[in-house]
């Protein structure tokens, strides 16, 4: 890599993707405390719940109040996701202003997380789209297993750019491609990111990776080396998808600062006050962390925090 990029942004995904798989579901109390402390930490962007089917996915429906209670201000993005319109007015109820659409790139994965195959699913979405800019809530999405799907095996860049097309008409600001059981390799990433910036070459891309197989770091490199400067990440590395057989832990957010700050890349974060912020995580869930770092006691040596990251709203 012959030049590092001055700055990314990380979104903070533990408050989502980090609980959605935990045995326990945390009180509404331990996670504002939470989301302050990732926010006091320097992060600017976090991903703080879904609406989903509460019996689904218990860990999350309680969505609706912790987005009243936070509030985004000037100076953070709070993301929620949404799967149709019903979750759709559910977020515009609770004050949500930041909204990820999610759809999966195979069929098999679509029908495990929302019940219909992929096509179906895109459908649904569009009655939210008309929802949510109607009340001008910005729109981001997400593809799932943009790479690799537990039931269909690898998937095509082909039909990824199909969907990135398509989501991209419904007036998107940011597209993020998932590594959703964390099979994927640097190879994929960069094949797949290759084909949707040609065909969409204007469209921000970021990347939401998991490290069921220890490659989320070395995927990271990859995208940076290719430009993308977006990533998703959860304190402590927790996490997995509870419809996607075999996914592990999130990419660390802890793990993905410190490779950050190593390359003399600047993510805005505080790294004592996120190593604090972990050891609090630990305590609450009960168990150790699957992030590298969180063998580490103390912060990583000599690392710092580097500049604050770019206002990308």
């Amino acid at each position: 890599m012959s030049t590092a990029p001055e700055q990314v942004v990380i979104t903070d995904v533990l408050l989502r993707d980090g609980l959605q798989n935990e045995p326990a579901v945390l009180p509404l109390v331990d996670k504002l405390r939470l989301a302050y402390g990732l926010l006091e930490a320097g992060l600017s962007s976090l991903e703080i719940g879904s609406f989903v089917n509460p019996r689904k996915v218990p860990q999350l429906a309680d969505t609706d109040r912790l987005v009243a209670r936070l509030r985004p201000g000037e100076s953070a993005l709070l993301h929620t996701l949404v799967f149709n319109e019903r979750g759709a007015r559910r977020a515009i109820g609770a004050g949500a202003r930041d909204v990820r659409l999610t759809v999966s790139a195979s069929d098999g994965h679509s029908r495990a997380n929302a019940g219909v195959p992929r096509d179906e699913a895109l459908e649904r979405l569009l009655p939210a789209v008309d929802v949510l800019r109607a009340h001008r809530v910005r729109l981001e999405a997400t593809i799932a297993t943009a790479f690799v799907c537990p039931f269909d095996g690898e998937t095509d860049p082909r039909t990824v750019v199909e969907l990135a097309r398509r989501l991209a008409g419904c007036g998107i600001r940011v597209l993020h491609l998932a590594d959703t059981i964390g099979a994927a390799s640097p190879w994929h990433i960069r094949r797949t990111v290759t084909a949707v910036r040609d065909a969409l070459p204007e469209l921000p891309l970021g990347l939401h990776l998991h490290n069921t197989y220890g490659m989320a770091s070395a995927n990271v490199w990859e995208a940076l080396r290719l430009g993308v400067r977006r990533f998703d990440a959860a304190l402590g590395g927790i996490g997995g998808c509870p419809f996607a057989p075999g996914a592990a832990g999130n990419l660390g957010t802890d793990d993905l600062v410190n490779l950050c700050h190593h390359a003399g890349i600047a993510t805005g974060v505080d790294v004592r006050r996120l190593t604090a912020l972990r050891e609090e995580l630990r305590v609450l869930l009960g168990h150790r962390l699957d992030s590298a770092l969180s063998a580490v006691p103390t912060a990583p040596v000599a690392l710092r925090t580097v500049v604050a990251p770019a206002d990308v709203r």
